[in-house]
């Protein structure tokens, strides 16, 4: 058996270790489940693993990723839970980070919704991920504004807190906008299949519901987080800036709010997406935040941490995806 399992090992690394083939025709089988992957996250391809030493690869969309979670969770220098709205910006800004400080070289971080971050937070660190399972303590956790307050007032956080960021919300469609979206009361349209955040996971739809009431009073609010949820035509997600985009590329949905960030990434990235603007008198601001955890164990990384993610530097690189800094110029 053990002779078994090694041949196994060995052919697999083999296979891993030959050189990129040619593209295969896109009408084959073998193009069109290419182009599905295509499609898949981490559309960083591993540009945010700030890991010093890469092991064996073994990233297969869909099937084998770890798309928000970042780097090595061997004896970290530093821990950040962030809200994932910034995902795409956040691994470039550590990067900039261990620049600034080469002590602290070796950052970890994971990108998920802040109500799952705060249920990992719960747990002690412990997050299980399909057959995995690992714990790693945070020393930064960063959300809304909002959230960091309250935290604080649990006893979760410690003070100062720094608001650093701010973001707008927009809407998210397929490049092309086969929906016709114009704005959030077609969010209500009966026959349009959106994708919009679960309110149990994702803090920004409490911002979204603020902004459909706005556009539309509670009957659009209802309509979409109500009645075309019962209908199955509003599809929730766990992980909105992941599944949002995934699903209107694969064709599952015509539109979905997100923030305006998300949705110029997408398009810098080259996907088939667009976004439709929201205007400022049905918009809802975020205001981006982090502070230091409680009992982090990397205290003088983490206060290196909170003092850089406001400096010019910093905001340079979130500014390029559509945030402003804090407080709006």
């Amino acid at each position: 058996m053990k002779r078994l399992l090694r041949a196994g090992v060995i052919g697999l690394t083999t296979l891993w270790a030959v050189p990129a083939l040619a593209s295969p025709p896109p009408n084959s089988p073998a193009g069109r489940v290419a182009a599905g992957e295509a499609v898949f996250p981490p559309w960083q391809q591993g540009k945010n693993n700030t890991a010093a030493q890469h092991g064996f690869e073994f990233t297969v969309p869909p099937v084998d990723v770890l798309t928000d979670f970042h780097g090595s969770p061997d004896h970290p220098a530093l821990v950040l839970y962030i809200a994932g709205n910034d995902y795409f910006a956040i691994g470039e800004t550590v990067r900039a980070f261990e620049k600034a400080y080469p002590r602290f070289h070796g950052v970890y971080f994971e990108t998920l919704p802040p109500g799952l971050l705060r249920r990992q937070l719960a747990a002690g660190g412990r997050v299980t991920v399909g057959n995995m399972t690992w714990t790693v303590k945070p020393d930064v956790f960063m959300a809304g504004l909002r959230v960091e307050k309250a935290m604080v007032k649990q006893g979760h956080l410690v003070a100062p807190v720094v608001a650093y960021a701010t973001n707008d919300l927009a809407i998210m469609i397929p490049k092309g906008n086969p929906g016709h979206v114009t704005g959030l009361k077609d969010l209500g349209r009966a026959d349009l299949p959106i994708a919009m955040p679960n309110p149990q996971w994702e803090g920004v739809a409490r911002q979204i519901k603020a902004s459909l009431a706005a556009a539309g009073g509670p009957a659009l609010v209802k309509a979409v987080y109500s009645e075309k949820v019962a209908s199955g035509m509003t599809v929730l997600t766990h992980i909105h800036h992941r599944q949002t985009p995934l699903w209107l590329m694969q064709g599952r949905v015509d539109a979905g709010v997100t923030w305006t960030s998300e949705a110029v990434f997408q398009e810098l990235a080259g996907h088939p997406i667009a976004h439709v603007t929201i205007p400022a008198a049905q918009n809802t601001r975020a205001i981006y935040a982090a502070a230091m955890v409680k009992g982090a164990a990397h205290q003088d990384a983490a206060t290196a941490w909170l003092k850089f993610v406001a400096t010019p530097q910093a905001l340079a690189i979130l500014e390029r995806y559509g945030f402003k800094p804090y407080p709006t110029k």
